[in-house]
């Protein structure tokens, strides 16, 4: 893959979490039985400085869960002959509360569909928020993201590549483009 554009570098990330932080404040109206839940891997990392910052603006600790997908997916035969489970890490109840599912990517949606099924295997939530650093359109569920860090529209050969010092080498949003 070659890089086409850098888009957001580890500054411009983190002014956009942070907005975003306000604007999950903002639309819950407080953090009551709000909880955060990343979808592995680059939804974690957002998850855990979303909680940061929510944190920093309202005093209050915003519990963090990690949910892999990989069983839910039906696409799991395209991926990999033989996926690598992680696991998830919900040690908390969902049921009646906020859930907040984070991801980096919104591309066609189906993430987010396998990622609710998963919730919903640990029980009922009032409500299912999404947020996603970048929405790139190309959406084939009926799928819309309630934060959104930038709408970033693309043809079907660029990629999205974010980066985060949690899980990789930089700190980065860049389009690749699939040669």
């Amino acid at each position: 893959m070659k890089i086409k554009s850098e888009i957001m570098d580890a500054k411009a990330i983190n002014r956009t979490l942070k907005r975003m932080a306000y604007e999950i404040v903002e639309f819950n109206k407080g953090l009551g039985d709000v909880y955060l839940i990343g979808i592995r891997s680059r939804g974690v990392p957002m998850a855990e400085r979303l909680s940061a910052y929510l944190k920093e603006i309202e005093g209050v600790d915003v519990p963090v869960g990690i949910l892999d997908i990989s069983l839910y997916r039906d696409d799991l035969s395209l991926i990999a002959e033989k996926p690598v489970m992680k696991g998830s890490e919900i040690k908390f109840d969902v049921k009646d509360k906020k859930v907040i599912l984070i991801d980096d990517v919104l591309y066609t949606g189906r993430t987010v569909r396998s990622a609710i099924d998963a919730i919903l295997d640990f029980g009922r939530p009032k409500q299912i928020q999404l947020c996603v650093l970048i929405d790139r359109g190309h959406h084939e569920m009926p799928v819309k993201a309630d934060y959104v860090g930038r709408f970033v529209p693309t043809s079907g050969d660029e990629i999205i590549k974010v980066s985060f010092v949690d899980t990789d080498d930089d700190e980065k949003v860049r389009i690749m483009l699939n040669e």
